[in-house]
């Protein structure tokens, strides 16, 4: 393994869905999510690091010490019961008192065990106190809510399945006969049903993202790591298609990466301004927002052509003393 990370980043990448819908809200029927008072779109931090562990756990094969802990449908407390065991630190289960009782000074160890083998961990952090307790760690990397460029039209399309799954034969000896002679019966009609589809025409998107360099240290967030993260979030979408997603992109050309390096002439503060950074986090993005804009003859934005967005030639020269312009994909 590399070593962990000495400066601070933080990156913004430009995505767009085509007849989609990039992030249902659960609330609102899984209609793609807005924000109700300007109709901008958002996609959540927690989509946005979904995909990132898919495509970490596709592409790494799910091995130590890129496995993923916050798997689909799992349970997180077998994988701290086991850092305690790989650790000799396995809490005593108190029946009178109902709660887990950890053994002192060996819930570090099992935190860290983690760190060591679970991507995710040490990119996001992870709430580890539930059941035999490994505590909780702060992770160096972190996502914002995604944006719309523009307001997004969400519509609900209705859809016909061309067949039934119908349950109201039931009984100890139904078979296959059963299902069918039922079906024989039933007017073509009724072997139909309707069903509803939510999406967007096309939306423009910008995610944001941060990574700090002293939280990395703590938990041994490499060089190596950095990478795949970039790697991971450039193809995120690629492996994760799906009929209700339509086509959605992260377009490397317009993706970057800000990178704090410092500028003082002594080498010993110039390594500490790396760590903390050299200017605000929002003044970088500012450069690659106030930089997209909608074509003037364009009324309805139907693909990404549809925009000016800039490249890096055109934020080079812009970025303050202390501070490195990449694009993204030069560093994954």
């Amino acid at each position: 393994m590399s070593q962990p990370i000495k400066n601070r980043y933080e990156f913004i990448f430009v995505f767009d869905c085509e007849n989609g819908n990039p992030n249902g809200d659960p609330d609102m029927g899984n209609a793609p999510r807005l924000d109700p008072q300007d109709l901008h779109g958002l996609v959540s931090d927690v989509a946005f690091k979904r995909r990132i562990r898919n495509y970490v756990q596709t592409a790494m094969g799910n091995r130590s010490p890129w496995s993923i802990l916050v798997e689909h449908a799992c349970n997180l407390n077998t994988k701290i019961a086991i850092a305690h065991e790989k650790t000799g630190g396995m809490p005593k289960y108190d029946g009178k008192k109902k709660k887990w009782v950890p053994n002192t000074g060996k819930v570090s160890d099992a935190a860290e065990w983690l760190c060591a083998n679970f991507y995710d961990v040490r990119t996001f952090g992870a709430v580890l106190s539930t059941g035999p307790n490994a505590g909780q760690i702060r992770g160096p990397v972190q996502l914002s809510f995604g944006r719309s460029v523009d307001p997004i039209l969400p519509m609900d399309i209705a859809i016909t399945r061309m067949a039934v799954a119908d349950n109201s034969i039931k009984g100890a000896n139904v078979g296959s006969s059963d299902f069918a002679k039922w079906e024989r019966e039933q007017p073509e009609d009724e072997l139909r049903t309707m069903g509803r589809k939510s999406l967007i025409p096309y939306g423009l998107y910008v995610g944001k993202g941060f990574i700090s360099a002293n939280l990395a240290q703590k938990v041994k967030f490499t060089e190596d790591d950095l990478k795949l993260l970039f790697q991971a979030i450039l193809n995120m979408y690629e492996h994760d298609r799906s009929a209700s997603k339509g086509v959605m992109t992260v377009h490397p050309d317009h993706s970057f990466v800000f990178k704090h390096v410092g500028n003082d002439t002594d080498l010993e503060q110039r390594q500490r301004q790396a760590m903390l950074g050299c200017t605000h986090a929002h003044k970088l993005f500012d450069l690659v927002t106030s930089r997209i804009s909608r074509m003037p003859e364009c009324d309805a934005a139907r693909r990404i052509s549809d925009y000016k967005l800039p490249v890096l030639a055109d934020l080079i020269a812009l970025v303050p003393s202390g501070v490195e312009v990449h694009r993204m994909a030069d560093l994954a």
